[in-house]
């Protein structure tokens, strides 16, 4: 029976991550060499996903792409959350383009995205994320004032945190991570301003956005005001870590 309850576990665990590796790890459990067939099927499932995906209405983000555009990082791509809609991709591609053309060399990077397949489905731990409209973006950071491309303050792009004032207060329902004692091991790069400052003045001046949440400090800081430009409240997680866009 325990044995049962683990592998219930661990199919749970693995369809919550990476939406797939449920499947692959039931089917896994038919073979002898379980954990390397697991790979295999996940691995194939994975480029599978990235040719049956656009029948849900997603396309994947290139993995593998060198252009003004990327995802920033394998975790990323490993665990299937870089798919878009064809629209979403278009805007992300054309924003990136912007950017890139007021400051050239710029590169845009995108963390969580949306898995393959399923409206509804949701993208742990945010809240959102389960159509193909919406995705995150990080900061860009320089170093003693220069710029420095791809380069974030946290392996993943998250949870280092622009320190600013808030009004939320801490409670148990709530997502808003400080993660104040990890802070100090974070890269310590500088928030360069300009670049995320005309980001989302692009975003926000782009029709096709609805709505782009970044914590409300941040949004004084960058001196950018929009309506599109919200806080997404005190029971979701905190957005002075990445930029949340949605079409």
């Amino acid at each position: 029976m325990m044995k049962f309850v683990v592998h219930g576990l661990i199919v749970l665990f693995l369809t919550v991550v990476t939406q797939i590796g449920g499947l692959a790890w039931l089917m896994s459990r038919l073979f002898r060499r379980s954990l390397l067939v697991f790979v295999i099927v996940y691995v194939a499932f994975s480029i599978g996903a990235q040719y049956t995906a656009p029948a849900f209405g997603r396309t994947p983000l290139s993995c593998f792409g060198s252009g003004n555009l990327q995802v920033q990082s394998w975790f990323y791509c490993a665990l299937n959350r870089t798919y878009v809609s064809p629209a979403l991709l278009e805007v992300l591609q054309d924003n990136a383009d912007e950017v890139a053309r007021e400051y050239p060399g710029t590169i845009t990077l995108v963390l969580d995205a949306n898995f393959p397949f399923w409206d509804g489905f949701p993208l742990l731990p945010h809240l959102s994320h389960h159509d193909g409209k919406m995705a995150d973006l990080a900061l860009f950071y320089s170093e003693k004032g220069r710029y420095i491309p791809r380069a974030v303050r946290s392996p993943i792009g998250y949870f280092a945190f622009e320190p600013g004032p808030t009004e939320c207060r801490k409670t148990w329902l709530s997502l808003r991570w400080d993660l104040a004692w990890v802070q100090g091991l974070w890269w310590d790069l500088t928030l360069d301003e300009g670049r995320t400052a005309f980001l989302i003045k692009t975003l926000a001046e782009d029709a096709r956005v609805q709505k782009i949440f970044i914590e409300p400090h941040l949004k004084d800081r960058m001196g950018t005001h929009s309506r599109k430009i919200r806080f997404q409240g005190c029971r979701a997680a905190r957005h002075d870590d990445h930029i949340h866009i949605q079409i």
